[in-house]
């Protein structure tokens, strides 16, 4: 491979970066990837608690079964619930005392595997333990502890996390359900006001729910408060019945994850004891007076939702290990099906031979390594913040921002890849048999739920503007159009906020000459994040002032630009994706695995710089002449990668058990060598019948 270098014609091409150099050389090495090694360091920190949960996923008792009614396996997953706590699948990040073991890092790497089982069963499982029990433990205090958490844990008592509203979905700050406090009889009054107000998509509210956490603003002595926790008992354990003030509806058949009892809950003047307010950051004291440890409402507020931010670190990991699963499957059975014989008149061509079928997948697959890569850095984040290693609010700003950039990503490159997978099987993928279909159904809710993907992203958007405001307060903004970032001289990563800055230039032609060849990792690095500080840039430049307009205008003006800061958010998380790769690239030992891997890594980078190609040619990053190449360094990497696939799925470490697809089973490999068997048998007897188009053109032979 040689560099992407503007220069003259005949001039001799000289190494454009000792990191250049240095590819090369190791080009010059036998690639190769040792797999054991690989799946090792893809298991990561929690790699024996991945292995225990892989182990529990593959047991046939915890599979999902195609075909059954929506009722038929809501009963199945309930049921499934309690063998893992049977099995002692749940309980990691509880606290010791109540016989779970504090490891909350540990908690969520095995909570993931269980979406290769069955989707359901692993949301369910995230309903009743992950939101509803963590509610109860980070929102409440040693006493709710004490009084529910056991219950909770053992599944006596099956609990809702309600805090989703017809009326406001994403928007939990506007929720309307209250809990006004009357200090005549020591209770809160939990009020639906009208029908938008009901709790909405909640799990375990159809069926099985007992208790909630019902999510409310909390009104005392005339002012409200904002959005608080509280516990509410919902039915009768005996008959299962709502109990009085309390309703609710199914919400019925949905678009996949049938297996959760999904329903709707409102109250009608529910009194609840004060005690059921989960008082960890707010609390009422018998006379009506209210006390937070957090004074500002909008930090205590964000600290509460703060807590619970493991359903979006979880659905960042369970996207990618069903994105996996799917190429694992995909590219297996891509290696053993024949089709059209291209290249010969006696044999088919493998799927994972043709050019097109490469891009589709190995694409795929260099960012569900970078996706796997990045989401075990986020798994260590949200563990240091859990476990107090690392626990101050800058940490848990931070885990927050890398929860919001990180889940949209993986999230919408699940369905992507299952969805190419899927095309790729052509009809074969398309039979619920191999899967494909059916994981795509059920996680196509992970896109909208805990925290809608587009509004996550705007999330990042704004603190990317906040970080930008804080590194150049002082500074002039005709000169922040035009600065580029010391990552491409080797500057440590801010990994969650907007990078540092090491330097500013007057001249826009920085960035080409620091990316001499888009296959050295310092040019990737420069293209990348010159691309994310220049659109933030950009984006603060236009919204500038924003703080002195009415509320009205400066709405307006936020609006007009919105695309622009989901934009620069989205390539914000695509960058610490490929840091997270280029980081793992620095810990593989094998050297043939790490030849290999940086191609992937290289194939990532690419694929970015070339679906972003038309910002990079309009703003000047990339030369007509440079951008031309970059499709063809693709195609370069596609067959360098072609001879390793198979070793780099096998790699994810999921076993047939785990897969469970038809296709990738080695079936189609019988049937293919069986039909070859025929044909070269055929031919050998002598008797097979003459192709009409042979004997055209014998025919033409002969008249000529």
């Amino acid at each position: 491979m040689t560099e992407l270098v503007d220069r003259p014609a005949g001039r001799r091409q000289r190494p454009a970066t000792r990191a250049a150099a240095a590819n090369r050389t190791a080009d010059a090495r036998p690639a190769g990837v040792d797999v054991a090694a690989l799946g090792e360091q893809l298991l990561g920190k929690w790699a024996e608690t991945r292995r225990q949960a892989r182990d529990l996923a593959a047991r046939p008792e915890l599979h999902k079964i195609e075909g059954l009614t929506h009722t038929e396996h809501r009963a199945r997953v309930s049921a499934q619930l309690k063998y893992l706590v049977e099995n002692e699948a749940v309980h990691r990040a509880f606290p010791e005392s109540l016989g779970g073991s504090d490891d909350h890092g540990g908690n969520i790497a095995g909570f993931e595997e269980l979406v290769v089982a069955d989707p359901s069963l692993q949301i369910k499982a995230g309903v009743q333990w992950g939101l509803f029990g963590s509610a109860v433990m980070h929102l409440g205090t040693v006493e709710h502890h004490a009084k529910w958490l056991p219950g909770i844990m053992s599944l006596e008592i099956p609990g809702c996390f309600a805090m989703t509203e017809t009326g406001h979905g994403s928007d939990v700050a506007s929720i309307a359900t209250t809990a006004t406090y009357d200090p005549a009889t020591e209770e809160f009054v939990v009020q639906t006001p009208f029908r938008a107000a009901w709790k909405d998509y909640i799990g375990n509210a159809a069926i099985d729910g007992l208790g909630a956490v019902v999510f409310a603003q909390l009104i005392t002595r005339g002012v409200n408060h904002g959005v608080h926790a509280f516990y509410v008992d919902l039915r009768d354990p005996e008959t299962k019945e709502f109990l009085p003030g309390i309703g609710g509806e199914d919400d019925g058949i949905k678009g996949g994850l049938n297996g959760i009892d999904n329903g709707r809950l409102h109250f009608t003047s529910v009194r609840i004891p004060r005690t059921n307010l989960l008082n960890r950051y707010g609390n009422v004291d018998v006379d009506g007076t209210y006390s937070s440890p957090i004074a500002s409402p909008g930090r205590r507020f964000f600290t509460m939702l703060g807590t619970l931010v493991q359903g979006r670190v979880s659905l960042d990991g369970a996207a990618v290990a069903a994105s996996k699963v799917a190429l694992k499957a995909a590219i297996r059975y891509a290696t053993e099906r024949r089709q059209f014989n291209a290249s010969s008149h006696t044999e088919e061509e493998v799927l994972l031979d043709y050019q097109r079928h490469q891009k589709r997948l190995f694409t795929r697959l260099a960012t569900t390594y970078a996706a796997s890569f990045a989401h075990e850095q986020l798994l260590q984040k949200f563990d240091d913040v859990f476990s107090g290693a690392h626990d101050t609010d800058e940490d848990r700003q931070d885990l927050e921002t890398l929860a919001a950039a990180l889940k949209p990503l993986s999230t919408w490159h699940a369905l992507d890849t299952l969805q190419e997978c899927r095309e790729a099987c052509g009809g074969a993928g398309f039979l619920i048999e191999n899967r494909f279909a059916s994981l795509r159904a059920d996680l196509d809710v992970y896109a909208t739920f805990e925290g809608d993907n587009t509004v996550l992203l705007q999330l990042v958007a704004k603190r990317l503007l906040a970080d930008y405001a804080k590194e150049f307060r002082s500074v002039d903004f005709g000169v922040l159009a035009r600065y580029v970032v010391g990552q491409a001289t080797g500057a440590a990563i801010h990994r969650t906020g907007l990078r540092q800055v090491a330097q500013f230039v007057a001249d826009t032609g920085s960035v080409q000459k620091a990316a001499i060849a888009l296959r050295d990792e310092e040019g990737q690095r420069a293209l990348l994040t010159d691309r994310v500080q220049a659109m933030v840039a950009e984006a603060a430049t236009a919204l500038k002032g924003t703080g002195r307009m009415s509320q009205e205008k400066g709405a307006a003006l936020f609006n007009r630009h919105q695309n622009e800061l989901i934009d620069a958010a989205q390539a914000h998380a695509e960058l610490l994706q490929w840091e997270a790769f280029t980081d793992a690239l620095r810990d593989v030992k094998d050297p043939g695995t790490r030849i290999v891997l940086t191609w992937l890594r290289d194939l990532f980078g690419l694929s970015l710089i070339e679906k972003n190609l038309s910002w990079y040619l309009m703003n000047g990053r990339l030369s007509m002449q440079r951008g031309r190449t970059v499709g063809e360094y693709i195609n370069r990497l596609l067959v360098k990668i072609r001879p390793h696939a198979v070793d780099l799925v096998d790699a994810f470490g999921y076993g047939e058990d785990h897969v469970r697809a038809a296709i990738a089973t080695g079936a189609e490999k019988e049937r293919q060598d069986q039909a070859r068997a025929y044909l070269r048998g055929q031919r050998a007897s002598g008797k097979a019948p003459v192709d009409e188009k042979v004997l055209l053109a014998r025919t033409a032979g002969h008249r000529n």
